[in-house]
């Protein structure tokens, strides 16, 4: 994939997952689905944020070599950010939609359930039907 279609493919992939998320979690919480797409941008934007810091940190304190890194390494890696995700997200979902700590951890459960499904067949489908490709690599090339 080239720069543009990798683009193409991050900002399809957080749409989608927002057109399906938004309003399934409206529903399911009883919140407004406004609300619950503010969150949603908020913890895209907050993700985006969150991996440059702690993979520019990580990568001072482990070394610059990430080929070499081992699987203990690479699990202590994904556990500490997700770790450091939960640790400020929470809390601020929980207070921007009045609910309590369980209710948002319930509800980050279902989320992290749903994109790990959601992960595997929005890459799949988008690897068998190429939608850049077919849409815009003719304006491309």
């Amino acid at each position: 994939m080239q720069r543009r279609e990798r683009v193409f493919h991050a900002v399809s992939f957080e749409l989608v997952a927002m057109a399906i998320i938004v309003p399934a979690s409206a529903l399911l919480i009883e919140k407004n689905p406004l609300d619950m797409l503010l969150v949603s941008i908020g913890l895209t934007l907050f993700a985006m944020l969150w991996n440059y810091v702690y993979n520019l940190q990580f990568d001072k304190l482990i070394g610059p070599n990430r080929v070499e890194r081992k699987i203990g390494i690479r699990i202590v890696h994904a556990l500490g950010f997700e770790g450091g995700m939960l640790l400020v997200t929470i809390p601020l979902v929980s207070w921007y939609l009045a609910l309590s700590l369980i209710d948002t951890l319930i509800l980050e459960a279902g989320v992290l359930g749903f994109i790990l499904v959601y992960t595997a067949v929005f890459n799949w489908l988008y690897d068998v039907y190429q939608p850049y490709q077919k849409w815009f690599a003719h304006l491309v090339h």
